[in-house]
């Protein structure tokens, strides 16, 4: 079974706040471009059989479905919408961040 990953909103600007940092503050641009590159090559992966990965670890968010995946030293956050058969990545989240404070700030929906 294949599913569509779609992106929240907050996940795309999440995204684009990580290349930006990486470009104007690290002033690597072409880091940046790479990185996005593989990060939209890793998450295209969730199409198939998502739910191999765990569900977080942390709660409520567990309790509620969400999944997260590592890449590279980012966590990807997401959830399955088994009826419509979509992967909603929702959160981008630098491994060393706090993840609690992150996670509260993710949208769900």
């Amino acid at each position: 079974m294949s599913y569509r990953v779609k992106l929240t909103q907050s996940a795309v600007e999440q995204a684009q706040e990580i290349v930006q940092y990486i470009s104007e503050t690290l002033l690597v641009p072409d880091v940046a471009q790479a990185w996005m590159s593989r990060l939209k090559a890793e998450i295209g992966k969730l199409s198939f059989m998502p739910g191999r990965f765990p569900l977080t670890e942390e709660e409520p968010w567990r309790s509620k479905g969400i999944r997260r995946v590592v890449i590279e030293n980012f966590l990807v956050y997401f959830w399955i919408d088994e009826p419509q058969d979509i992967v909603w990545v929702t959160a981008i989240v630098y491994g060393r961040r706090d993840r609690i404070a992150a996670l509260m700030d993710m949208p769900l929906q």
